[in-house]
């Protein structure tokens, strides 16, 4: 890759080895995902978009653990992937937070799942993730008198909590505004570049995609397969109207225009 994550080029941290999913229907047998290829180096940040769809959701859920493949293999650090485990921490479009829950309660129950005892150890380790989604001042606000935006900061919070190597993100920002969108994309940065977590980012948007990533996978309509593993050239912090940033944000599109439809592309991961 061209853009380095911030702790530079490493090896596989997350890899994907032909894995395809069918799933069995009344009607019959659907292909979600075929033959799927990909890594995530340590410490990389690396979007995976695709037309509605193409699976993209079905491989991050993979990946997590929350569905098996039919075919294929993902490895986390050289480990098949079995189940969800403390190495993958999940964030998704739901924010899925509890809403009997304050904020920091939220959080903690991260904490709970894995068995964490109860003390000043995991009440320091709820505020510091508060604190890395700026909203220690929120703490014991409930999910009903939080914004959109500040309630998918306390699912990364409480996804960041039990301290995961790899976060895996599927369509965290897309069901708020554009504004507090740019805004979470800042914050999320800031928060990878401070951890150093290894970046599995699922997303329809293009832009969002090339903005925050250090290589983007291109998934094909479905059944999804990898077109093609693009490098974003663009230096960091990226300038959404510079040449390199509208360059590989066209390259990418070009798959969805036809213009790549032998589909073999540049390199898979």
């Amino acid at each position: 890759m061209t853009a380095t994550s911030p702790d530079g080029p490493a090896r596989d941290h997350v890899r994907v080895e032909g894995v395809s999913k069918t799933f069995r229907t009344e009607r019959g047998s659907v292909a979600a995902l075929r033959d799927v290829r990909f890594a995530v180096g340590r410490g990389e940040f690396v979007s995976i978009v695709g037309p509605s769809g193409s699976g993209k959701s079905t491989a991050f859920r993979i990946v997590a653990g929350l569905e098996t493949a039919t075919e294929g293999e993902v490895f986390v650090d050289g480990e098949p992937v079995r189940g969800p485990g403390p190495d993958r921490g999940m964030v998704f479009q739901d924010d899925a937070l509890f809403p009997w829950r304050t904020a920091s309660e939220n959080v903690r129950y991260g904490l709970e799942e894995v068995g964490a005892p109860e003390g000043d150890t995991v009440a320091g380790r709820v505020g510091h993730c508060l604190s890395l989604v700026g909203l220690t001042d929120k703490a014991d606000a409930y999910p009903k008198e939080l914004s959109g935006g500040q309630r998918q900061r306390v699912g990364i919070a409480r996804a960041l909590a039990v301290d995961p190597p790899v976060l895996l993100m599927d369509e965290p920002f897309g069901s708020v505004d554009a504004r507090t969108k740019t805004t979470l994309h800042r914050e999320l940065l800031d928060i990878w570049a401070e951890t150093g977590k290894t970046v599995c980012f699922v997303t329809h948007d293009i832009d969002e995609a090339v903005y925050l990533s250090d290589r983007v996978v291109v998934f094909s309509e479905t059944p999804g397969t990898v077109l093609d593993v693009v490098s974003v050239d663009a230096e960091r912090p990226r300038d959404r109207t510079g040449d390199a940033f509208t360059r590989t944000k066209r390259r990418v599109l070009s798959y969805f225009e036809g213009e790549n439809e032998d589909g073999h592309g540049h390199g898979h991961a």
